[in-house]
């Protein structure tokens, strides 16, 4: 795994309360314990202070509740129209603007719009596009099931 998501799982093996010991963590996380220092000194860059316990029964332990994000597995979340969710994927791929049709809550109100979509994330367990809006002039997220047109645009932005 990565930095950053080996950083990430010390932080949720620590939120138990228990304390660990270097070896353990290094153990779970599968690498030196010179890299669990490593990691520990990251978080504690960010702000998150990890206490450590010196002496043969010591160890790491997290004295302050952190919330992390939950693990989002986007391969079980199915998106709801696959040729929207094929088609932005072709877009972004390939730098396409789109128009679309879009519906907002917000107006009750079908509104036009050009994008330019830059990645496909999960919103509220739905499928969504991050994009730039063109009539908004700033990077807003679109749900795919709230898209009731799509047309990919010639040129690239």
């Amino acid at each position: 795994m990565s930095k950053l998501s080996n950083t990430i799982m010390l932080l949720r093996l620590l939120q138990n309360g228990k304390k660990y010991s270097i070896k353990e963590l290094a153990n779970e996380l599968e690498v030196s314990p010179r890299m669990i220092r490593t990691y520990k000194n990251e978080l504690e860059c960010a702000g998150i202070y990890i206490e450590s316990i010196r002496g043969p029964y010591g160890g790491y332990y997290l004295n302050q509740n952190i919330k992390l994000p939950e693990n989002i597995n986007k391969s079980k979340i199915i998106p709801v129209n696959k040729e929207y969710y094929n088609s932005l994927s072709k877009a972004i791929n390939n730098r396409n603007k789109c128009y679309i049709e879009y519906y907002s809550k917000e107006h009750d109100s079908i509104t036009k719009r050009v994008i330019r979509p830059y990645e496909l994330i999960v919103l509220d367990n739905e499928w969504g596009v991050a994009a730039f809006c063109e009539n908004k002039q700033e990077i807003r997220h679109f749900y795919l099931n709230r898209i009731s047109k799509l047309e990919i645009l010639d040129g690239i932005y």
